[in-house]
């Protein structure tokens, strides 16, 4: 009976002591402190319990997070119920103060009281709110602590101000509305509808500007979303309209398991405005509509558009929201439509029609077919003249092109056919890995009229060009090309941006003559070339074989004056090069058995036929200098005959000392020269 009487003791002890820490003023001042001290914790500020008073049957209680941040609750429960009839209120003057709480800058303050009445099986919340200057009140229900009702009438809520609240820029103004009544949220149960409307909306073309670099007209829109939820099935409406937009979509959704069955429709009369979304520079209109249908694990989504004015259509296979398959089909898609939406220069007008089947779109194992035309293509000689800054304007081009792309584990084949006024380019076989993104290629090039290009070339050209090569690019780009040109074979390879050139048997006339320079030298060419496209330098080394000059001033001096015809003569030796950017520096030694022509350090201009040369000629013992400068094409020729005048001088003289005094002294004059 003795420990009988201690244990009951004991518990009346524990009781005793939980009733004064709990509900007496003195065990109120013992547990507050520890509450702040818990509280400051998981807050991160510097609450403090301003009032902190529990007794058996009320409660008030003033917590303080930071000055100006307050909430209250007061009121009067029973524990034994238990039941509450407690009012609260909740005053977050300075909202940017809590952004240790918040985890985000808010601004502004918000307020919202009411009460709480009822007990663990019906427990009413009733409040009210001008959260962003908004009329809201709000009535919640929960049984056993599960929320089964809510009711809220959001009225003339102001947009701006609830974007400001959110720490985000005031993209937009406006009213909006919103009454949300759920009689049941129970899972697999709901019961209820939303409705939302934006009234009197204004985007801000000042924000707009300085934060996207988008420009728009004065725009003005309004929003209708009318939801009604019953059991697992969503039925909705939407609507935005806007002086630049039209955005519609409404039909069911079943939320578990999801399944879809909607209709969408976009009309965009600026793609600009979606850049906040996309982050991406486009503009034009845009026309789009379609539908969603399937479940998660098979979800088919469908549309039609006018992109560009076109004639679109595509259907994609989803699973797990991942694209499985896809289909599109594009007619008569304007080029400088889709340059302008692209924010391109109006380089080219033409159609471009594309056929795509995607059977496998997973990047990994990406494999389908692609077909692509473009016809009736014309470059906008102005425009390409303008921005790739062409010294001369580029001629009226006219151009088609044609595509076929296999694609099978994320490796695609494809054939290529350009052809234009100004060259054609056929690549049999392209093959392209997704994976490492490497190369590897044949093409064929061919330029029916070389002088169509000086508006990129800068230089006058007559005749024909063909080529053919491979392009392999990995790690590495290299280019191999092969012609044969002019009367010879050229074979090059560029190295990432090492180039070399193997020339062989070129006939220099026909060089001469592409190049519309003088043709002055009939010869065979063998050399070899190395340039470097990044810093623009380069060598040249050749050898000019069997060689005859044709007719030219310099040569029609020579014979006047040395009284030799090297047009007879057959000629041979060096020629080597410097280039740096468009200029060369040259040197020649031509020899033939009687006589050599020797130029050392010419200067000449690729860019403007600038051309300095001093030519050494010694003809048959016959020396000669002769200057050229000026312009290449027709350079000024000046001849210097001093040393060939002196030798015929002393020849003359010679012979008249040796008829008078003997052949000694024509000897002795000869000797003193």
């Amino acid at each position: 009976m003795k420990y009988i009487m201690w244990f009951f003791g004991f518990v009346g002890l524990l009781f005793v002591a939980a009733y004064t820490l709990l509900f007496t003023g003195f065990g109120n001042g013992i547990v507050k402190p520890m509450l702040e001290t818990e509280l400051q914790k998981q807050t991160h500020l510097p609450t403090r319990l301003e009032k902190f008073s529990l007794s058996m049957s009320e409660i008030d209680i003033l917590l303080e997070l930071n000055p100006h941040n307050s909430i209250a609750i007061k009121g009067s429960y029973s524990p034994f119920g238990p039941s509450l009839n407690l009012s609260y209120s909740v005053e977050l003057e300075e909202l940017a103060t809590l952004q240790a709480l918040t985890q985000k800058k808010l601004n502004d303050s918000f307020q919202t009281k009411g009460s709480i009445v009822g007990d663990s099986k019906l427990l009413t919340i009733k409040g009210f709110s001008d959260v962003a200057k908004s009329n809201t009140e709000y009535k919640i229900e929960l049984r056993e602590f599960n929320p089964t009702l809510v009711v809220a009438n959001i009225d003339t809520l102001d947009m701006a101000s609830l974007l400001h609240l959110l720490g985000e820029k005031k993209y937009a103004q406006g009213i909006v509305n919103i009454a949300v009544n759920f009689k049941d949220l129970r899972t697999h149960h709901l019961d209820g509808d939303i409705k939302l409307t934006t009234q009197d909306g204004l985007i801000d073309r000042d924000v707009m500007k300085k934060d996207f670099n988008i420009t728009l007209p004065y725009t003005t829109f309004a929003m209708n979303l009318d939801a009604k939820l019953q059991g697992d099935d969503v039925n909705y409406n939407y609507l935005l309209q806007s002086n630049l937009a039209k955005i519609t979509s409404g039909g069911k959704i079943v939320a578990e398991p999801l399944k879809l069955d909607i209709v969408y429709g976009v009309n965009l009369k600026e793609l600009a405005l979606l850049k906040p979304l996309t982050n991406s520079d486009l503009r034009g209109p845009l026309h789009l509509d379609g539908n969603v249908k399937g479940t998660k694990e098979k979800l088919i989504v469908q549309g039609k558009s006018d992109i560009a004015d076109s004639k679109t259509s595509f259907e994609a296979l989803l699973s797990d929201f991942a694209p499985k398959s896809a289909k599109v089909d594009i007619k008569s898609l304007k080029l400088q439509k889709l340059l302008y939406m692209l924010h391109q220069p109006h380089y080219a007008d033409g159609y471009f029609n594309m056929q795509a089947d995607i059977t496998d779109a997973d990047m990994k194992s990406l494999s389908g077919k692609v077909t692509t035309q473009i016809t009736k293509g014309k470059m906008i000689s102005a425009v390409m003249t303008k921005e790739f800054a062409f010294e001369s304007p580029m001629p009226k081009t006219e151009f088609s092109a044609d595509t076929k792309t296999d694609i099978l584990k994320g490796v695609a084949q494809s054939s290529i056919l350009f052809q234009s006024t100004l060259a054609d380019l056929n690549i049999k076989n392209a093959k392209y890995t997704l994976k490492d993104s490497s190369l590897n290629s044949d093409y064929q090039i061919k330029v029916p009229d070389l002088n169509r290009l000086f508006f990129a070339t800068q230089r006058h050209m007559k005749g024909s060009f063909k080529g053919n090569g491979d392009i392999n690019k990995a790690k590495d780009l290299d280019i191999t090309f092969h012609s044969d040109i002019v009367g010879g074979k050229i074979d090059a390879k560029l190295h990432n941006d090492d180039f070399h050139a193997d020339i062989k048997s070129l006939e220099t006339l026909e060089i001469l003559d592409m190049l519309l320079y003088p043709k002055i030298f009939d010869s065979n060419l063998d050399a070899k070339l190395d340039y470097n496209l990044l810093h623009e330098k380069g060598k040249f080394d050749g050898y000019l074989s069997n060689g005859k000059f044709t007719k030219n001033q310099v040569l029609d001096l020579t014979k006047q004056y040395a009284k030799i015809d090297l047009y007879k003569q057959k000629f041979k030796g060096d020629v080597t090069a410097t280039i740096k950017k468009e200029n060369i520096v040259a040197s020649l030694d031509l020899r033939s058995n009687t006589s050599s022509i020797i130029t050392k350090n010419t200067y000449l201009n690729s860019k403007t036929q600038a051309i300095l040369s001093k030519i050494d000629i010694n003809a048959n013992g016959n020396p000669l200098s002769v200057k050229l400068s000026g312009n290449a094409q027709s350079p000024k020729v000046e001849i210097n005959a001093d040393k060939l005048l002196k030798k015929e001088a002393t020849k003359a003289a010679s012979k008249e000392l040796e008829k008078h005094l003997g052949k000694d002294a024509g000897k002795l004059l000869q000797g003193l020269f």
